[in-house]
């Protein structure tokens, strides 16, 4: 007499087949006995309170309270970049005339401000004293309405 072909994963695996198979047979048989069909619209609804929680009661009409739709903000307005209006001191430290950039050394808080050269009143150079203006910009604080400080003769 000749072995069987069947391995005893063979079987094992067939019979979690066969249990998936009558799981899944069961679990639709549950659903299809516990439909309750034939519900009216008002057993079907949930509504929300003022709170934001759902609930199977409708809200009280008496609480109601009137919005005028204009007053009705959706998002965000657009930030537009800041130009703050204090006129600030510096020393310009760094200054390419051929790229048209440099930096400026602040006085105020020793910050180092980006400047380009169409921000520029008068042409400055490294060393050169000025007084500007801080823009916000996406890419950083830039400073803006440059001018070279004269020196006074003493």
């Amino acid at each position: 007499m000749g072995a069987s072909n069947e391995t005893f994963s063979k079987r094992e695996k067939e019979k979690a087949r066969q249990k998936k198979k009558q799981d899944k047979q069961g679990k639709r048989d549950d659903r299809k006995a516990n439909l309750t069909k034939g519900q009216s619209l008002d057993q079907m609804l949930a509504y929300v309170d003022e709170n934001g929680n759902l609930s199977t009661t409708p809200p009280d009409p008496k609480g109601y309270k009137s919005v005028d739709q204009e007053e009705i903000v959706i998002g965000i307005a657009k930030r537009e970049p800041e130009l703050v209006e204090v006129v600030r001191r510096g020393t310009v430290t760094m200054f390419n005339s051929a790229k048209g950039f440099g930096f400026i050394r602040d006085q105020q808080n020793q910050q180092s401000v980006f400047v380009h050269q169409n921000e520029l009143i008068d042409p400055i150079q490294e060393n050169d004293r000025v007084t500007f203006e801080i823009k916000n910009t996406p890419k950083g604080a830039s400073a803006v309405q440059v001018r070279k400080l004269v020196k006074t003769p003493n």
